[in-house]
Order: structure tokens, then sequence, then C-alpha cells
């Protein structure tokens, strides 16, 4: 609780990413990485593997992108560095051992950026965006890596009209996931995606409780590589239960989008 309230304190975050519950979010996040170290071991390695396989042949290394960066424990941030000119960090909240990981290095940078689209919306200023990636327009940029971050992305604003007591608007967490992979198939360079699907809770005996599709009825094409996180055993969420995501990874994204589903 310590190690947690310091970060409340002292990461530099706005009022509203505080508000949002981003802050909060990255958080626990952090602290349930640390208590599950053992148990996410396989995923974050299969995590990094994919992303070094994916920029292995490229021909251009001038500007690498990580959405998605949080702690890094999913990306391989020393060979990013040494392979490509920049590194560029993306996420809403960069806690301190990020920050003190890219000090090591003269060519990563971090950059906060609402990837849901939804920030502004929910403060009451402006619509939605709808392509929260257009700031990656850049001819410069050869690869992107959207890292376990799509089924993320509507989370918060999900929760954030639950907790008003508000409807949420129809077929919202689908779009957010739909805009986030129609902005990664309009980028230039090679894009990576690793993204969990599905969300299964057990009992111990290995009965299914529960299903849940992560990413609201987006259908995905076959994967190059999937597989099992186990991101709660038992102990996490309840002595009786546990539960784990099946993670799709596509090293080249723009050459998945013509596989079937």
């Amino acid at each position: 609780m310590l190690i947690e309230f310091f970060h409340y304190l002292t990461t530099p975050a706005s009022l509203t990413q505080r508000r949002l519950g981003y802050l909060r979010e990255s958080v626990l996040l952090m602290s349930r990485s640390r208590r599950r170290h053992a148990a996410w071991a396989a995923h974050l390695d299969a995590s990094r593997s994919i992303i070094r396989q994916a920029s292995a042949d490229l021909v251009r290394r001038r500007t690498t992108v990580i959405l998605g960066s949080g702690l890094l424990d999913d990306v391989p941030l020393p060979y990013l560095a040494e392979c490509f000119e920049k590194v560029i960090l993306v996420d809403m909240i960069h806690l301190w051992p990020a920050r003190l990981a890219v000090r090591r290095y003269t060519n990563v940078t971090l950059q906060v950026a609402d990837l849901s689209g939804c920030v502004d919306w929910l403060r009451g200023e402006g619509e939605r965006c709808t392509d929260p990636l257009a700031f990656l327009d850049r001819e410069e940029i050869d690869f992107v890596v959207s890292a376990n971050l799509l089924s993320q992305l509507p989370i918060l604003p999900l929760d954030w009209f639950e907790s008003r007591g508000r409807s949420i608007p129809d077929g919202l967490g689908r779009s957010i996931v739909m805009n986030h992979l129609e902005g990664l198939t309009r980028l230039r360079g090679r894009v990576c995606l690793l993204t969990d699907v599905e969300q299964v809770t057990e009992d111990r005996k290995g009965r299914v409780v529960e299903r849940f599709d992560l990413l609201h009825e987006s259908a995905l094409p076959a994967p190059d590589r999937s597989w099992i996180w186990d991101i709660a055993p038992f102990g996490e969420i309840g002595r009786g239960n546990r539960q784990h995501h099946r993670v799709h990874a596509y090293a080249d994204w723009h050459m998945a989008m013509h596989r079937p589903t």
C-alpha cells in the first residue's frame, strides 16, 4: 500500500487523468503485475518475442512507436533502443518504473496520448475522436506496436457511464475497439498487434464459470500466434476461481487483415 500511495502522489498526471481513473488503473496494474510476476512470465516473454520477430526483417529502422507501453514488462526496450534510431513510448500514464528505465537511453522518449479517443468527450469538450491514431500519420515511422492495449481501451470510458448511473451509448465498447483497429490499418509502417481477446473464469474443478468477449464482438482474423495468459491465478480474484485470457498476436497487421476470421 505504501508503494501504491507513493505512485499516486508522485506520478506526473493531470487532474483529468486522475479523475477518470487512468492513474488509479495504472497503479493497480503495476501492483498486480508485481504480485503475479511468475504467472505472467510466459505471456510477457511471448509478447517480447513476437515484437522482436515482427521487426527483425525491416529494411528501414528510423522510428518505432509502442502504443500502450505501460510498465514496459511486455516490451523489449533494450532491443528496440539498439535497433531503431528513435523509440517513442505512448500511453496515458507513465509510472516511475518506466520513466526511470527510459533514462538509460538517449533515443527513447515518452509521449502522453488518449488512445481511446474519449477523454475530451467525457470532459464535455467536443465530440469523441474517431481516429485517435491520426498523430502517427508520419512517413518516418517504420514500426508500430499495439502492446496488449486493445481490450483495455473501452474499460474506463464504459466505467465512466456506469459509475454515474448513466446509460452506456449503444456499441460504445465495440466502436472504441474498431476505431483502434482501423487506425492501425491506416498507418504506413509495419504494425504488430498484440491483444487479449477472451477472458475465461474457471473453478477449481476446471469448469468454465464465465466467458467474456474482451473485444465487444469485434472479429479478428486468424492470428500468427496465440497463447494463454494466466492473468489471475487462484487467490487473486477469490479462493475458488481463476481467470485466464486468450491472446492473439499479429506480426504484420496489414497482411493479417486479409485472412479469414
